[in-house]
């Protein structure tokens, strides 16, 4: 048993979601930021998603890709609203976990 992410990225400009799922976040938001640095060709490097907006955590990796897959066929709206529902103010939450 382990502990796994649900997460949101964003843009500067909160114009962009992605949403992943990985076991660990900190290295995960550490990876974008070099993807970004080192312009690969990924859609968070071209579209600069390194912002945290929302996460959730699962202990079984299943349950993780489900809801992973879930949000993904969200519409915006939708994931908006999700983001809203922990994060009123849009906030960027990394540095929780980069510092």
């Amino acid at each position: 048993m382990g502990k796994y992410y649900v997460y949101i990225l964003t843009n500067q400009h909160k114009t962009v979601l992605y949403t992943g799922v990985t076991n660990n976040l900190k290295r995960r938001l550490i990876e974008y930021d070099e993807n970004i640095r080192l312009g690969k060709n990924t859609f968070t490097a071209r579209y600069r998603c390194r912002h945290l907006v929302y996460f959730e955590y699962y202990y079984w990796i299943q349950d993780a890709i489900a809801r992973e897959k879930e949000i993904k066929g969200w519409v915006r709206v939708k994931k908006l609203e999700l983001i809203k529902s922990t994060n009123p103010d849009f906030e960027f939450l990394e540095d929780g976990f980069l510092f």
